[in-house]
């Protein structure tokens, strides 16, 4: 890696006495850091400049991406990684809506995100009289996909904005809230004290109502056949999760917002296979289904709804997911490990032994095989040459949502960082920096399709100009393979997916990166590992002849 100075190094001793003003900026981003955030992504704008000037005084890591939608997805590999929110900053008008994207992901995968950008002055509201990026309503445009969004009329609004978002993340739902700040506002001095700025104490977690747990309790005691389904709602209750169905010797399906909650080698894990008709038919068999932290979407389940036959108990933070999709016999409203713990210490004492799931393995790989045998194939050849250890972020790509979702084997939540519901595409390059930046423990890559990777391509240098150690497998397919399908099946002659593709290998060395083209297939696991033992930024170009 290079060992150049940045040019924040280069100006760290030239810094003016102004970095330090009590702007309104500064108050907010004062607030964040108290709360453990430590990095940053967005792209400095004409009008946000004061919530990029206390940064290096707060110890804040600013990554600058190369699009707004690239921010927003760092952002939320960043996030998973630490537990903490993702923090965006974005200029206002066009640099905000670049990242709409990245706020919608956010808003259905339900991850945790503060966008924070400035807006025109106080009454200066829809004056529509052509200043510098001005918008109609952007609080209300944000508004339409985010939890929530904010205009604020003065820096302790916005700290106190601040506040709010740590407490949805920490007592409900977790999904993007913006907070908008008036260009007048956010360069003002802050009349916000010191004991304002501090982060509030941690809320007791909710373990749901007594007599619902009491119930829920009798039902699995007395259940022959209990099967547990986990969901993104369940990565922080991945103890809590395996040591109850370990004591109820239950299998256990995830979502892939789930995946990891408990660790796919484990004997009762079917790992996140729920859009495999063998997968579903577990959890549709089971005489007790215990549903913690999912709405059970069909974008995960790749069905209309999962047809439960015997009781369901459903274990949410939000009380509006307890019968989505699936009618609850019991609802639980709580925090999952809460609720599980109380659970585990409602029944009975001893563990059940474990129940033979190999018939149920055989089916759901012989599906897998069947629905995508050639996919599968190469992504066993991938999850080969990653270290166990590995982060790896997948794009809405079919070698990650027909193969490598299902083959990699996680051992813990947020190894696979993805988005099923929302299922765009330019997630996986920019997630996989936010999870490097994160953390340096464990290796970092990407496996995207062609087509996905040129939404994100311009992150290359981002993670170039951060000095990451990320690799990039680009599974070439020669442009939209699935939707050209998709036109087949129509009867159409194919039409816009049919792809030019560049030279992916030279291009990621015009960035700054090492490119590698794979021309054999024997090739594809040693020029992996190389990439990955070689640090930096490493792109693996496996182009379609080499499939």
């Amino acid at each position: 890696m290079s060992t150049d100075t940045t040019p924040a190094e280069q100006y760290a001793d030239t810094t003016p006495a102004e970095q330090f003003a009590d702007t309104a900026g500064r108050a907010v981003l004062e607030t964040i850091r108290a709360y453990g955030v430590t990095a940053i992504f967005g792209i400095p704008g004409t009008h946000n400049l004061e919530l990029y000037r206390p940064l290096a005084d707060l110890g804040i890591r600013a990554v600058t991406n190369r699009h707004e939608q690239g921010s927003g997805y760092g952002a939320d590999g960043w996030a998973q990684q630490t537990g903490l929110p993702g923090v965006v900053i974005t200029t206002s008008g066009p640099g905000l809506q670049n990242a709409m994207s990245a706020i919608g992901t956010a808003f259905c995968e339900s991850r945790p995100l503060i966008v924070l950008s400035p807006g025109v002055p106080l009454g200066a509201e829809f004056a529509d009289v052509g200043t510098l990026h001005e918008t109609k309503d952007a609080t209300a445009m944000v508004g339409a996909i985010a939890e929530w969004s904010r205009r604020v009329t003065s820096a302790a609004e916005a700290v106190e904005a601040v506040h709010d978002a740590f407490d949805l993340f920490r007592t409900g739902r977790p999904r993007p809230v913006h907070i908008e700040i008036p260009l007048d506002v956010l360069e003002a001095p802050a009349d916000v004290s010191a004991e304002a700025r501090r982060p509030r104490p941690l809320p007791a977690r909710v373990s749901g109502a007594q007599t619902a747990l009491a119930e829920a309790a009798r039902l699995l005691a007395d259940a022959k056949n209990p099967v547990v389904v986990a969901g993104g709602g369940a990565v922080d209750a991945a103890h809590e999760v395996t040591t109850l169905a370990e004591r109820l010797g239950a299998p256990v399906l995830t979502t892939l917002n789930g995946k990891g909650v408990v660790d796919e080698r484990h004997p009762l894990s079917l790992g996140s296979n729920l859009r495999l008709a063998a997968a579903r038919a577990v959890a549709e068999d089971a005489d007790v289904l215990l549903v913690v932290g999912s709405k059970l979407g069909e974008a995960e389940l790749w069905a209309p709804r999962l047809e439960a036959r015997g009781s369901v108990i459903r274990v949410d933070i939000s009380p509006a997911q307890r019968d989505k999709n699936l009618a609850a016999t019991v609802g639980i409203t709580g925090d999952a490990a809460a609720v599980l713990e109380a659970l585990l210490t409602a029944l009975p004492a001893g563990v059940r032994p474990a129940r033979d799931l190999t018939d149920a393995r055989t089916a759901i790989a012989a599906e897998m095989r069947e629905t995508a045998p050639e996919t599968v194939a190469l992504a066993e050849i991938i999850a080969d040459a990653l270290p166990e250890d590995a982060i790896v972020a997948g794009d809405s790509s079919q070698i990650v949502y027909m193969a490598l979702g299902s083959v990699l084997q996680s051992a813990h939540p947020h190894s696979l960082l993805y988005t099923p519901t929302y299922a765009t595409l330019g997630y996986g390059l920019p997630a996989a920096i936010g999870a490097r930046v994160a953390q340096t423990e464990h290796p970092v890559v990407t496996v995207i399709g062609d087509g996905a990777l040129m939404f994100c391509v311009n992150e290359l240098v981002t993670a170039v100009e951060q000095r990451l150690d990320v690799t990039v497998v680009c599974v070439d397919n020669g442009g939209y393979a699935e939707i050209r399908q998709n036109e087949v099946d129509r009867g159409m002659v194919p039409i816009g997916v049919d792809l030019v593709q560049p030279d992916w290998a030279a291009l990621a060395t015009a960035f700054g990166a090492t490119g590698r083209r794979v021309e054999r297939r024997d090739d594809i696991v040693s020029s992996i590992r190389a990439a990955i033992t070689d640090g930096g930024v490493q792109l693996v170009h496996i182009p379609q002849h080499a499939l």
